[in-house]
C-alpha cells in the first residue's frame, strides 16, 4: 500500500512540475515613463555677483587697519 501511495504522490509532482513550465515568448513590459522638472531659480543669475561685490567690499573696508611707519 506505501507503494502505490508513494507512486501515486510521485505522478502527481512530475505532473504538477511540467504543468507549470513556461513559454518561450518573452512577455511585454511597458516601459515606466519617468517625467523631471527642471529646477528653475530666478537668483542664480544674480547671486554670484553679489557675492563677488561684497567680497571686494570687505577686503576694502578692512585694508585701512595698518598702521604707517614714518
Amino acid at each position: 500500500m506505501k507503494k502505490f501511495v508513494l507512486a501515486i504522490a510521485i505522478s502527481a509532482t512530475m505532473a504538477a512540475t511540467t504543468a507549470n513550465a513556461g513559454t518561450l515568448v518573452d512577455p511585454i513590459v511597458e516601459p515606466e515613463i519617468i517625467i523631471e522638472e527642471a529646477a528653475t531659480s530666478s537668483s542664480a543669475g544674480i547671486l554670484v555677483p553679489l557675492l563677488l561685490l561684497i567680497m571686494i567690499g570687505a577686503a576694502m573696508s578692512g585694508g585701512g587697519n595698518t598702521p604707517v611707519k614714518g
